[in-house]
């Protein structure tokens, strides 16, 4: 139990995040787990703490809810999240960065650098420019921008203002969403023929045609899980989109239906090592079979 000191916590001012800060004890294990208030709601996900023991010193700090609920939709159908992008980078606008640039203001956000032929460039945005509004509010730092864009899954326009030298104006920036390969996968999947129903997963066997859109693999066969499509007889094994599954008890696996066959064949209960390549590592996974 503890108290909550603070609910927009911003650690690094140049970074697109805010955390709920508590003097509540979360120590080593407890990252990921739930902050829950009073009546046991949810109201963030612990994340790390600040430590000079490496126990917790009532500097504890959680991810809220409210960007939690913003995510998880996203992350259960893509396993990653879909940002909006201006083609710029960003910092908060310091008095000590003022000075030593000589600019006029010392509050805002200005532009570090601008991305060759993006949506900020075409928009006429350039370096050093100084951001002060977003939409028609006023901001100071580099968060309201952020949050716009981490909640945009692209295809719209932000009006922007901005300061150069003595000049105020208002231009419109196009929000573009980060393109990921992986999602072009879904538009190949068939809910009757890509579902592996023991692992709870939509596969798609790695061709020709899909390496191409994939990171470089360790061994190029194998099924990539694409989606995940929970069932009840699915057995309890954490399988993210991307991974790609190698072999099955030592068999390798070459097409979606030979995994199939080789999870229909295990028998209930019985002990299952899939090796997977994640992020460019081998890995096995163990679980039995439902």
């Amino acid at each position: 139990m503890g108290v909550v000191s603070a609910t927009d916590r911003q650690p690094d001012p140049d970074a697109p995040m805010v955390y709920i800060q508590t003097d509540t004890p979360i120590n080593h294990g407890n990252s990921g787990g739930p902050l829950v208030n009073v009546k046991g709601e949810l109201v963030g996900i612990n994340t790390f703490i600040l430590s000079n023991s490496g126990g917790s010193e009532g500097l504890g700090f959680a991810i809220p809810s409210s960007l939690v609920a913003l995510a998880y939709p996203k992350l259960r159908q893509f396993g990653h999240l879909h940002r909006g992008e201006m083609g710029m980078v960003l910092q908060t606008l310091t008095p000590k960065l003022a000075a030593g640039l000589a600019l006029a203001r010392d509050a805002g956000v200005i532009v570090a650098d601008v991305v060759a032929s993006g949506a900020a460039e075409r928009a006429g945005i350039q370096i050093s420019d100084v951001l002060v509004s977003v939409d028609g509010q006023p901001i100071d730092n580099v968060l309201p921008l952020a949050m716009r864009l981490f909640t945009s899954n692209g295809d719209e326009r932000v009006s922007i203002g901005v300061v150069r030298g003595e000049r105020a104006f208002t231009t419109d920036v196009a929000v573009v969403a980060r393109t990921n390969d992986l999602d072009r996968l879904t538009d190949l999947l068939d809910p009757e023929t890509s579902a592996v129903p023991e692992l709870g997963i939509l596969g798609i066997a790695i061709t020709e045609e899909i390496a191409p859109l994939l990171p470089a693999l360790r061994a190029p066969v194998g099924v990539i899980v694409a989606a995940h499509a929970p069932q009840g007889g699915a057995a309890d094994v954490v399988l993210l989109t991307g991974d790609v599954i190698h072999s099955v008890n030592g068999v390798r696996v070459a097409t979606l239906a030979a995994l199939r066959a080789l999870m229909a064949a295990v028998r209930a209960h019985n002990p299952i090592v899939l090796q997977i390549e994640r992020n460019g590592q081998l890995q096995f996974l163990t679980f039995d079979a439902s």
